[in-house]
């Protein structure tokens, strides 16, 4: 076991100057019952520190293993494959083999630096494990219950700023929504003002043209009286003035219309009433139909027909009415 003895600088040093830091360390305050063992006590059910696979190996492999793992520097961990479990191991088998308790001693300091820089970045469950793996080795060692505090306080620690942090994005998420509503009450706001806005805007709108329909209304109304007016009194002075006799019209030719084919074949008759405008040299200068049965049948030959009608002169133009019958074999 000579040259499986762990060749390390001065671990009876620093196994030293960790006991004196320990011993230098304030006591902590006094807790409340039932505090201690709940400071105590690991979150979660601790794992053996020599896992049953290094456990069930014999004196041999052990040391084997031991040994190899002191040449990788695996002086505490992995977990299950670490120089501390082995020679715990080895211990449990050979309690009173010297090499294997000197072994743990030399391998104690470095396992409790392990602890306190675990403990330092927060791996709590690397912490647990090598504190575990140091009671093992010696459950009275000083720093023990100084990593079991710092261990269970800094979890509460954890526990505690992750609190923290949850109420603080809780609080700043319950801030945004209280903004979000605010912002939605106030565009609900804004948006009931601009209804109400368009709502009076519609409603001058409407009331103005209103009041230029009604505007419209009276001018009109009021042309309309002044046409009666107006109508009226021409029709006064009309009556008052002697009566006036139309020069009569003597026709000089008035051909007859041309039958239209189709309806001479289809046997349809019918007549024309056509109201005519002739001139002072007897020509007929305007004519238009008045009444056609049936409709847009005759109205074209009809036409046709009196605007080639010839009078005799007249001293003013006269407008008169003709009737233009169509009659199959007439």
């Amino acid at each position: 076991m000579t040259k499986g003895r762990v060749h390390l600088l001065a671990p009876a040093l620093l196994l030293g100057l960790l006991a004196a830091c320990s011993k230098d360390e304030p006591a902590a305050p006094a807790a409340a019952p039932g505090a201690a063992n709940n400071a105590a006590a690991p979150a979660a059910p601790a794992e053996p520190a020599v896992s049953a696979k290094v456990q069930s190996m014999d004196t041999g492999e052990l040391r084997d293993m031991a040994s190899a793992a002191l040449r990788d520097n695996r002086m505490y961990a992995p977990a299950g494959d670490n120089a501390m479990e082995y020679y715990l191991a080895l211990r449990d088998k050979l309690p009173e083999d010297a090499s294997v308790r000197q072994a743990l001693t030399d391998l104690l300091p470095y396992t409790l630096i392990a602890a306190e820089q675990g403990l330092a970045r927060e791996d709590f469950n690397e912490a647990q494990r090598l504190v575990a793996l140091i009671e093992k080795v010696d459950d009275t060692a000083p720093a023990l219950p100084r990593l079991k505090s710092g261990i269970t306080n800094g979890m509460q620690a954890v526990v505690k700023r992750t609190q923290e942090e949850t109420d603080k994005v809780k609080k700043e998420a319950e801030t945004r929504a209280k903004q979000l509503a605010d912002q939605q009450r106030l565009a609900q706001q804004q948006e009931a003002e601009r209804q109400a806005a368009q709502q009076i805007a519609a409603q001058q709108e409407a009331a103005r043209r209103e009041s230029e329909r009604q505007e419209a209304e009276r001018q009109a109304a009021a042309r309309r009286e002044a046409e009666q007016r107006a109508a009226q009194q021409a029709a006064q002075q009309a009556a008052a003035r002697p009566a006036a006799t139309a020069p009569s019209l003597r026709p000089v030719s008035t051909p007859a219309p041309r039958y239209p084919a189709e309806a001479l074949r289809a046997g349809i008759s019918g007549e024309v009433l056509v109201e005519i405008t002739v001139g002072t040299d007897g020509s007929v200068v305007n004519a238009r139909v008045l009444r056609a049965t049936p409709a847009r049948v005759f109205d074209r030959e009809a036409l046709a027909a009196v605007k080639r009608w010839k009078f005799e002169p007249v001293s003013e133009s006269v407008t008169t009415r003709r009737t233009l019958a169509f009659a199959p074999g007439s």
